[in-house]
């Protein structure tokens, strides 16, 4: 007879308390649980339930086995979901974290794709600067760009993207043109609002040490975009990824302000909660945006 049955007849009489109630349980004969039960007992050299008239519990092994079979039982039921699950189509309300500059500038403009290719999906993207805590928040998935803080999390990378000093050609001209990360002192700098440690800026000198950079700006915000812009206006120097000044640069409307630094670069990742399987949503627009992000980067954007 087949071993996992056998361990579920014995559960389930063990859980309803007697073989008429596990028959009805299981859908099959009276006779046909106690021959499974009496093979797993011949099998296993032991008795394992008490059989009176009027009750049938578990001995003092049949009770140890029982906690073991209804763990196998209970990994081989969710063996048997996981399987329905990654076969089944992708569906239902998709939550993800986004930083605003990658999720205004990259997601937005291919997310109706990804819902045209899966119209049972629904997408809430939720824009922030801040790093969520994905379960205790109820988000599916995020968008991370940098060093992964969280280890415990599943991450997929997706592209790379490098970061760099730019200004705009007329600023250069106004203010002349650092050559060296001390002369940035004496700059105009764009700072992120939402940086943990103010406006200073780490950079990799070229003999690879880490240098830190303070100074005041005229501008100082949240959002990567309103940098750019004020970076194209003249306004000062602005430290931004690449997919964010690609772009500008191609087009000559921001030089890079100390080219021989070196480049950092940075990981872009999808990331999502632990688990013994994705959802299919969830894989699914890990896979489209892997897919859409192939020939991306790091400064090819």
């Amino acid at each position: 007879m087949d071993r996992l049955t056998e361990m579920e007849a014995f559960a389930t009489v063990v859980d309803q308390g007697g073989f008429t109630d596990a028959a009805k349980k299981m859908g099959i004969s009276k006779s046909a649980v106690s021959k499974h039960v009496s093979a797993l007992e011949a099998r296993l050299g032991a008795r394992l339930l008490n059989r009176t008239t009027r009750r049938v519990s578990p001995t003092e092994i049949g009770l140890a086995y029982y906690d073991r079979a209804r763990r196998v039982l209970n990994d081989a039921g969710e063996a048997d979901a996981l399987v329905t699950s990654m076969q089944s189509a992708p569906s239902g309300l998709l939550r993800i974290s986004v930083a605003t500059d990658f999720g205004v500038n990259l997601l937005s403009p291919i997310l109706g794709d990804f819902l045209l290719e899966y119209p049972d999906i629904t997408v809430n993207m939720v824009l922030n600067n801040r790093y969520v805590e994905l379960i205790s928040e109820g988000f599916d998935m995020a968008i991370r760009v940098g060093d992964l803080e969280d280890s415990s999390l599943r991450a997929r990378k997706l592209t790379e993207t490098t970061r760099r000093m730019i200004a705009a050609p007329g600023y250069f001209r106004k203010f002349g043109r650092p050559t060296r990360i001390d002369d940035l002192n004496e700059h105009k700098l764009l700072h992120y609002s939402n940086q943990a440690n103010g406006n200073v800026w780490k950079i990799t000198a070229p003999s690879g040490e880490k240098r830190q950079v303070r100074s005041n700006g005229w501008l100082t915000v949240n959002d990567g975009q309103s940098l750019l812009n004020a970076a194209i206006a003249g306004l000062g120097i602005a430290y931004l990824p690449s997919f964010l000044y690609a772009d500008a640069l191609r087009r000559g409307l921001v030089e890079e302000a100390i080219p021989g630094l070196p480049v950092e670069v940075m990981g872009i990742y999808a990331i999502y909660p632990p688990g013994r399987f994705t959802q299919p949503k969830v894989r699914a627009f890990i896979d489209f945006l892997a897919q859409r992000f192939m020939e991306k980067g790091p400064d090819n954007w």
